[in-house]
């Protein structure tokens, strides 16, 4: 965060051993760097290459943006892996690996070798299936002590802290006395609460008031990830969200946020579905989308909408234009509303009909990007002092293993989208300040 100054930089094994005007020094390989800026390498606040770096540890798309740390673990995290949820199995240099905690994922990470630095947090949702499976039923004291164990687990092994994704099961069947009990766990080990909260949509205000809520009587410090305002409704509110946390800001709770930049967001077409049509896993969902009395129970929320559920569908003003396919199917790169027109074959017809029968022909899953937030409310998002960057995308590549689907172009271009497009052309932070978040 402090100005700029013309400078070397002299490097050993390595490590940086001077840094200043460094005249008189020889060097055996020297850069001329005149006219160029040289910066710290990023940290990506909030990224998902937990499993990607076990294909290609190269995380070519974020090293070229200058990424040298991916913090990982969102609802679900690489870890623990155990009680109802099954392990994973990759193979390491030619030999079958498996894990059950998130310390088992660091060695394996470590032996597998990747090229950037990585910190995670324990996934709420994780810890949550790890005892509770696909049931959508309250734990029982019992079991409530057995995630509580599972997160002291993770916690002495390394983890940030917890995360959570409390928009879809299983993260929105945790109550916020439930993720107070789990934080307090956290907060004895100085960690943090990152938090992509309840809903981004209607009841945004009170999903933010709970994350703060959350840090007020557990103690932990509170990460908001990818803060926004997704529903048309709210849009221009952005003011008010700034306001409630430098609020609680000013009352000792320690509220920050990370923000990535791009009015579009990346999530399914699943989500579409409400909540509770998701109990039990995919399989159960595509069987009440084939049931005549649930489909349209079904079919009624996801136009009216539920209270408190963030609906993709109505956060978009029920916009099929407004979602963009970027599944490796068939409709890759497709607006929704190009493909249902294709499909009823410009006939009058049922649309939410013909997503529900689009989305079980695909088996329940189609990566989609939604345009559901504006520029302005970004930007005064972005230029807050506790406002970080994180791309909300993985470790691609743009051949290999990890040349897949249409990915969203976030996992390439977070970082010199900020300092291109936010830094020098509008100006809304400084280049300083840029770095440093």
């Amino acid at each position: 965060g402090n100005p700029w100054f013309h400078g070397d930089l002299a490097i050993r094994g390595g490590k940086i051993v001077a840094l200043g005007k460094l005249t008189n020094a020889k060097a055996t390989r020297e850069i001329d760097a005149r006219g160029l800026v040289v910066a710290p390498g990023f940290i990506d606040m909030h990224s998902h290459s937990d499993f990607t770096l076990l294909e290609d540890g190269l995380a070519q798309s974020k090293i070229r943006q200058g990424v040298t740390t991916e913090v990982l673990g969102e609802g679900s995290s690489a870890g623990p892996y155990q009680g109802k949820l099954t392990p994973p199995q990759y193979s390491i240099k030619g030999k079958t690996t498996r894990w059950t905690t998130l310390g088992g994922y660091f060695d394996v990470i470590d032996r597998a070798g990747v090229s950037i630095n990585v910190a995670s947090f324990v996934g709420l949702g994780q810890v949550w299936e790890c005892v509770m499976g696909k049931s959508h039923a309250r734990p029982t004291a019992a079991q409530m002590e057995e995630m509580k164990a599972l997160v002291e687990e993770a916690m002495k092994q390394g983890a940030a802290g917890l995360s959570s994704m409390l928009m879809m099961p299983p993260g929105s069947l945790a109550t916020t006395d439930d993720i107070v009990e789990l934080c307090k766990v956290v907060a004895k080990y100085g960690g943090t609460y990152a938090s992509h909260i309840r809903t981004e949509g209607t009841g945004v205000f009170e999903a933010i008031q709970e994350a703060i809520e959350i840090g007020r009587r557990s103690g932990v410090t509170v990460e908001i990830i990818h803060i926004k305002i997704a529903d048309q409704k709210h849009w221009g509110r952005m003011n008010e969200i700034i306001g409630r946390i430098d609020d609680a800001r000013k009352q000792g709770v320690n509220v920050a946020a990370n923000i990535y930049p791009y009015t579009r967001g990346h999530n399914n077409l699943s989500s579409i579905i409400p909540p509770w049509a998701h109990e039990g896993g995919t399989a159960k969902m595509l069987a009440r989308l084939k049931d005549p009395a649930e489909r349209a129970k079904i079919k009624k929320d996801v136009q009216d909408g539920i209270p408190g559920w963030y609906n993709h569908y109505t956060a978009v003003g029920g916009d099929w234009a407004r979602m963009l396919i970027s599944a490796n199917t068939a409709y890759r790169g497709l607006t929704m509303d190009r493909i249902l027109a294709a499909r009823t074959k410009g006939k009058k017809a049922d649309l939410v009909e013909e997503f529900l029968d689009l989305l079980i022909e695909e088996g329940g899953s189609v990566p989609t990007v939604f345009d559901h937030h504006t520029e302005k409310d970004m930007n005064l998002a972005l230029s807050q002092p506790w406002c970080s960057i994180g791309s909300d995308g993985s470790a691609y590549a743009i051949d290999g293993a990890l040349r897949r689907g249409n990915p969203h172009p976030r996992n390439f271009g977070t970082f010199p989208r900020v300092l291109g497009r936010y830094v020098r052309e509008l100006k809304v932070v400084p280049l300083e300040e840029a770095i440093r978040k």
